[in-house]
This record gives structure tokens, sequence and C-alpha cells, in this order.
């Protein structure tokens, strides 16, 4: 017997350690590293901003201090996704 899941996931999306190469993404039992190189908007960004994400809808990221939004795909492949802004 399996059963599904009930309602949303009430534990929200959260950064769990910022270094000098990049940031990690907690989400759904998931960890992504979001390196600098892949996503410079938060290469200078000040913490706070970092460690304010949302999780508007599954697997779809929302910076709004930094007016960042980043869906799963594009963390698990940025090479698939080459334009970005500085």
């Amino acid at each position: 017997m399996s059963s599904q899941p009930l309602g949303k996931n009430t534990f929200p999306a959260e950064i769990t350690n910022i270094s000098n190469n990049g940031i990690w993404l907690l989400s759904n039992d998931r960890e992504f590293f979001l390196s600098y190189d892949d996503f410079p908007w938060f290469k200078d960004a000040p913490v706070g901003k970092i460690l304010k994400v949302e999780e508007p809808t599954l697997d779809h990221f929302y910076w709004p201090d930094l007016d960042v939004d980043i869906g799963i795909e594009t963390i698990e492949h940025p090479e698939r996704f080459p334009l970005k802004s500085r």
C-alpha cells in the first residue's frame, strides 16, 4: 500500500551554505549547488538577500530582493541555459 502526500510541503526552501564558490539550496530533501560561474547574480549579493528565497511553485525558486527566479531544470542543467545577466 502506498500513500500519497497530503497538502503542500510545509518545509520552505532554504539556503544551507554560502561559500566563495557558490550557494547550496535545500528543497524537498534535495540539496543543489549553484555556482557563481553559472549563477552570477548571487556572487556579490548581500547574505540577507540570498537567504530570502521562496518556492512559489514546486521546483521553482524566487529571490524577491534580487528579482531572480530559477527553475529546477536550470539548476540541474545550467549548460542548457547559457544566457546570463551580469
